[in-house]
This record gives structure tokens, C-alpha cells and sequence, in this order.
């Protein structure tokens, strides 16, 4: 069992108050509000938070002078979609060691609201080994550079189009039940293939959502999460890992940092994967969904399209898995990983409603974050 296990627990979760294709926030301004929400969950004061942590584009010292905090412990780990997942098991290193009490993990990016808005694009670095050598070959954005790597899995095991749909339908499913989900129309294998290609072979409902979202937890230690409004879930083990950032230094296209990250939670946690009753998962297309559950050890390396065959990952499955609707049909504001600890949360408390997993105890949150490129894994669990 690892140095972590049951030494700190999640007391507060939430999203920011509107979620979606808002097209008039910004991003502090959900990094705020779902920070207020999550405290607000946790039954603890702004003023009682003395640990920060957020990525992207404002850091702690924005969001900690916007909120008045102070803290004593400050992480802008950013690696991509997996900080926040990351976020948790530095939150809870930290507690630990006794450096702080109580931290908060906000995120919050306008990722459909940018789209629109005047001067927000940015420029790109000339200098970066990116530009330098991937663009000019084609290479240029998410949907060009992961579907490279499916095309990889594809030759190498026979993965096919259908493998890839049974994903984006099982997530479509759970997302009707989720209230809060963008996309809660039906879809079928046939709504699937016959939806445009994006880039080979990615349809469009392979890929994620673009929204604007904030999301936010609360972390503290055993006895503070006695005083608060609900039970606390447990962090059992965690694990971090990243092996590149160019698509073109990828050990290999068809295996991930999950496979470390993973390993290392499962052996902290001391549990094994049969134990796991809900599988929260990055996917930013069904691609990185299939070969993360490979690498986290559900199914052989090869074999994740028979593992999610038949709707096994759908309601009424014996998988459950994504059931917020995930990133393809719930919400995706560019960096995801904070969703599947909310998720995993409220699943173990039991407020998920029409979609609740029965008798969840014990939930694995993925985050992956750049080109394929990190991976942050925790295994969560209740009393």
C-alpha cells in the first residue's frame, strides 16, 4: 500500500455555475465559480484553504488574488488534460507532509467562447520542434496527430471503425441521463459511421467536444473532512508519468504513459482491477478511450476493441464507464482530466441519479494530457 492511501480525502466537488457553448465567459471567471461551488459542496471556507492548484492559462497567483487566498502550497503543474488528475497527488503530498490543511484545485477555460473572440488565438512559436517539424508535414493540431496514432493501432491489431464506435455510442447513452451533458441526443453506430471525417480515420464523433467549462475539488485531511456536509472519498493510490511531448518522439504510437501511471496507482492502492467499479477516462477521441484501457491493464494490449464490444461500456453494461457522457458528449473546454475526478466523486457518494452505478466503493480517474504525451491515474474510494 502506498504512503498516500487514506491519508487525505475529496470533500468537495462541483462545476462552474453554466457549462456548454456559452460564448460569453472567460476563463478565470469559471475558474471562480467552480471554485465557490466546490467549497460551497465541502461546507469550507474561502478563507480555510491555505494549498492552490490550477494549469492552464491563469495560474495560482490570478486565481489566488482573485479569491483571496493565500496559500501556504502552490502547484501550477501543466501537462496538459492529466494536471488536474496529477494536481491530487501532489494536493495530497503536501497534506501529508504537513506543509498545508486544506487545498483547492480549480480549473476553468472558455474553450468555445475563444473561438470567437477577437486576438484570442495567439500566436505560434517558429522555434518550437512542432512547427519546426511536424506542421509542414500536416501534422498540425489533436484530430491530425492522434489519429496518426490510431492509424498505428489499426495496422498493428485490427482495429476498426466499429471498435472506435462502440465508444462514442456507450458515452452518448450515459450522457442522456447527465442533465448537465451538451449532447444528449440519441446516436447510433449508424449516426456514427455516416457522421463527416474529420481526419482519417476519425469521424467527427470520434472527437471531443469544444465548450466553455470550470470545475473544482476540494482536498483535506482525515479529520477536517469529519466536520464537512458529506462523506469523504478517499485517494487509495495515484500515479504520474509523461514520455514526451512531439508526436514524433512517442516511444511508440500505440501504447501511452497510462501504462506507468496506472501501474503505479494500482500497486499504491493495493487494489487490482477487477476491484474497480467505475472507470472515469480522458478521451478527447474514442482512440485514446481504447488504448488507455489497454495500457491500464483491463484487457491485453491489442485487444481493447473486443473489451468494448457489445456495449460493454453502456448503461447496463458490466463496464461501467464515463458516465458523465465523458468528453465526447458531456463537455470538453480543452483540458478534461478535471471531470473524471468529479465524476468519480459523486459516483462514490451516490449522486449520479438515473446514471449511478450501483454499489460503486471504488472508482479509477485517467487523465491524459499533450500528444498522448502524460498521464496522471488515481484510484479513489469510500467508507
Amino acid at each position: 500500500m502506498g504512503t498516500l492511501t487514506r491519508k487525505v480525502a475529496i470533500v468537495g466537488v462541483d462545476e462552474s455555475d453554466h457549462i456548454g457553448r456559452l460564448g460569453n465567459v472567460t476563463s478565470l471567471q469559471l475558474h471562480i465559480e467552480s471554485a465557490r461551488n466546490a467549497l460551497n459542496d465541502a461546507g469550507i471556507k474561502k478563507e480555510d484553504v491555505d494549498g492552490l492548484c490550477a494549469a492552464g492559462a491563469y495560474s495560482t497567483l490570478a486565481t489566488g488574488e482573485y479569491l483571496g487566498i493565500h496559500p501556504k502550497f502552490t502547484d501550477c503543474t501543466s501537462v496538459g488534460g492529466s494536471s488536474f488528475v496529477i494536481h491530487l497527488e501532489h494536493a495530497a503530498a503536501a497534506i501529508a507532509a504537513g506543509i498545508c490543511e486544506v487545498v483547492l484545485v480549480t480549473h476553468g477555460e472558455s474553450g468555445h467562447s475563444n473561438r470567437t473572440r477577437r486576438g484570442m488565438r495567439g500566436g505560434v512559436d517558429p522555434t518550437s520542434p512542432g512547427t519546426q517539424f511536424e506542421s509542414p508535414f500536416g501534422a498540425v493540431g489533436p484530430p491530425a496527430t492522434y489519429s496518426m496514432a490510431c492509424m498505428r493501432h489499426m495496422y498493428e491489431y485490427g482495429t476498426t471503425h466499429e471498435h472506435l464506435g462502440e465508444i462514442a455510442v456507450a458515452t452518448r447513452k450515459w450522457a442522456q441521463l447527465n442533465p448537465k451533458a451538451l449532447m444528449r441526443e440519441p446516436m447510433t453506430m449508424d449516426d456514427y459511421m455516416n457522421s463527416r471525417w474529420v481526419s482519417y480515420p476519425f469521424h467527427l464523433l470520434d472527437c471531443c467536444l469544444v465548450t466553455d467549462a470550470g470545475g473544482a475539488y476540494v482536498v483535506t485531511t482525515p479529520e477536517r473532512a469529519k466536520d464537512c456536509k458529506k462523506a469523504p472519498v478517499w485517494l487509495l493510490g495515484s500515479g504520474e508519468y509523461h514520455d514526451h511531448a512531439s508526436i514524433l518522439q512517442m516511444p511508440s504510437l500505440s501504447t501511452m504513459p497510462a501504462r506507468v501511471s496506472g501501474q503505479l496507482a494500482f500497486e499504491r492502492a493495493g487494489v487490482s482491477r477487477d476491484d474497480i467499479d467505475l472507470a472515469m477516462l480522458y478521451d478527447s477521441f474514442t482512440y485514446t478511450v481504447l488504448v488507455t484501457l489497454e495500457d491500464l491493464g483491463f484487457c491485453k494490449k491489442g485487444e481493447g476493441g473486443a473489451f468494448v464490444s457489445g456495449q460493454r461500456t453502456a448503461p447496463g453494461g458490466d463496464f461501467p464507464m464515463n458516465t458523465n457522457g465523458g468528453g465526447l458528449s458531456y463537455t470538453h473546454s480543452g483540458m478534461y482530466g478535471m471531470f473524471t475526478i468529479l465524476e468519480a466523486v459523486r459516483q462514490l457518494r451516490g449522486e449520479c441519479g438515473e446514471r449511478q452505478v450501483k454499489d460503486c466503493k471504488i472508482a479509477l480517474a485517467h487523465g491524459t494530457g499533450g500528444t498522448l504525451s502524460s498521464g496522471g491515474t488515481v484510484i479513489l474510494g469510500r467508507d
